[in-house]
């Protein structure tokens, strides 16, 4: 069974101001739709067709660079549309406010070590908030479309937040000031879905 291009669960123009209509229109429509049959092709006919996107990252062979470039490029987006939300923003709650107090010492502690990963990612990446069996958190960066679940890469764990920081994601509203969009993504920030996938993930 091939994988599929996720519908967003809301407008393009949904999460303007923070992130324009016509950069999702693009980056949903033709990026992720690109990694998505790109993947598609590199899995036909081996023994990661019919497996999950997550059993074929973690297992993956990292020299397989289709596998690498468009499985990471699928299953990150799949995320990235997730944590977001017109109504996000604010804080977390609950077990996943306490962890985060644990893991780094303040909400605002945690939020400057993301904004740091995330606008000091050397070129094409990532920002992560990962969690670890237990409930620790992990903050970590990673170039391309690598992510956490691929062998030896950054901070392990099972990623619970991420950011695009690929100019692809926001250069038409932002061009080169990445730490603006890096801080209108917090607006944005679906806490109520990081928070099920932290239960989900520790």
């Amino acid at each position: 069974m091939s994988f599929e291009l996720p519908a967003l669960k809301y407008a393009f123009n949904a999460l303007e101001p923070n992130i324009d209509a016509r950069t999702m229109e693009i980056h949903h429509g033709k990026h992720h739709a690109g990694y998505t049959n790109n993947l598609n092709a590199a899995i036909e006919g081996t023994a990661m067709a019919g497996k999950s996107i997550e059993a074929i990252l973690e297992n993956l062979d990292m020299n397989n660079k289709a596998v690498r470039n468009n499985g990471g490029g699928y299953y990150n987006h799949c995320l990235f549309w997730e944590v977001m939300s017109p109504n996000g923003g604010g804080n977390p709650s609950g077990a996943l406010a306490k962890a985060i107090d644990d893991s780094f010492g303040s909400f605002d502690a945690f939020k400057e070590k993301f904004s740091n990963a995330a606008k000091t990612q050397f070129g094409s990446g990532w920002a992560w908030l990962c969690v670890h069996k237990g409930g620790k958190l992990d903050v970590c960066g990673t170039p391309n479309q690598d992510n956490p679940l691929m062998p030896g890469i950054g901070c392990g764990g099972t990623p619970i937040l991420g950011i695009d920081v690929w100019e692809h994601a926001y250069y038409l509203n932002y061009q080169n000031r990445r730490p603006d969009y890096v801080s209108s993504f917090f607006n944005v920030i679906n806490w109520n879905e990081v928070a099920s996938r932290f239960e989900a993930g520790k």
